[in-house]
């Protein structure tokens, strides 16, 4: 767990993915689409994938990928995700954090 929130404070926007997984894809496609520069840690690259995909879980992730952090914060799934686009409130929320400058 201290992990997993170590990383996701390390940049504006933080994104846990696996490499095979396509609602990850589309997640950092519209984050690169943004202009976003993303940290990326793909789980099933990583030796510590497996531990960090449990913590995601307890944290209340599930599934536990694609899961993002804006500013630290973990801002989850793809629907939460696609879902505050839609309603406008992702820019605002990327610009706050630092990444983006629109």
């Amino acid at each position: 767990m201290d992990r997993v929130m170590k990383l996701a404070s390390e940049k504006a926007v933080v994104i846990f993915s696996k490499s095979s997984c396509c609602m990850s894809h589309a997640i950092k496609t519209l984050f690169y689409d943004l202009g976003v520069s993303p940290a990326i840690h793909e789980l099933d690259e990583d030796p510590n994938g497996q531990e960090m995909e449990k913590a995601l879980q307890r944290l209340g992730c599930n599934p536990s990928v694609p899961a993002a952090f804006i500013g630290g914060k973990l801002v989850n799934s793809t629907n939460k995700i696609m879902s505050l686009h839609l309603s406008g409130s992702l820019i605002p929320m990327l610009k706050e954090a630092g990444a983006i400058w629109l």
